[in-house]
């Protein structure tokens, strides 16, 4: 009885197994090639991060601040990006920071060429070329392309925030991999 008990297991676990390797609706995922940047000491980034944290302290008239994600010189020329996460199907962006981001597009884009794009994700694998990214570029931003909702349209309780609310349907979305090639599409662009 044994034998026979394990015979059937296997015969039911060899099917399972040859069923699902043979499954054409499984995923493949693939990766990107090695990262061609990364961070060798992990808690100095950190301690570092932490320090300029320290620079704001209460009784100052300044408060706030955010850094940029991205910045990509070449030949003079910029490529800006600005990464945030999706709540809800929605990013916010502080109002301080777009503006600052208007300004410093049209301002390089004066005496040079700029791109400053805005990426929104969920948590993602960007080593996964496949992985999904919704992006905006700030002249869809100028061009009023992307609505300027500084409220929530789909919650009524919300109040005006110093913040705009950006959705993730008037994004573009693209894979990683495609996000790279428009990268290097501007790079060579600016050779």
């Amino acid at each position: 009885m044994v034998d026979e008990t394990q015979d059937l297991i296997n015969m039911i676990y060899d099917k399972k197994v040859s069923n699902s390797s043979q499954n054409p609706a499984e995923k493949i995922l693939r990766k990107s090639s090695k990262a061609k940047y990364q961070i060798f000491d992990e808690a100095e980034f950190t301690r570092g991060r932490e320090v300029l944290g320290e620079i704001i302290v209460h009784g100052m008239l300044a408060s706030g601040g955010t850094d940029i994600d991205w910045l990509i010189e070449h030949k003079g020329s910029f490529i800006i990006l600005e990464f945030k996460g999706f709540h809800n199907d929605k990013i916010n962006i502080p109002q301080g920071q777009m503006i600052a981001y208007q300004m410093l597009h049209e301002k390089l884009n004066q005496s040079t060429k700029c791109y400053l794009y805005i990426v929104g994700c969920d948590d993602i694998d960007f080593s996964n070329p496949d992985s999904p990214v919704w992006i905006f570029e700030m002249n869809q931003w100028k061009n009023n392309i992307i609505p300027k909702n500084m409220t929530d349209i789909f919650d009524q309780e919300s109040n005006k925030q110093n913040k705009f609310i950006v959705y993730r349907e008037y994004m573009e979305e693209i894979s990683v991999e495609k996000l790279r090639e428009v990268i290097d599409s501007h790079w060579k662009e600016f050779e």
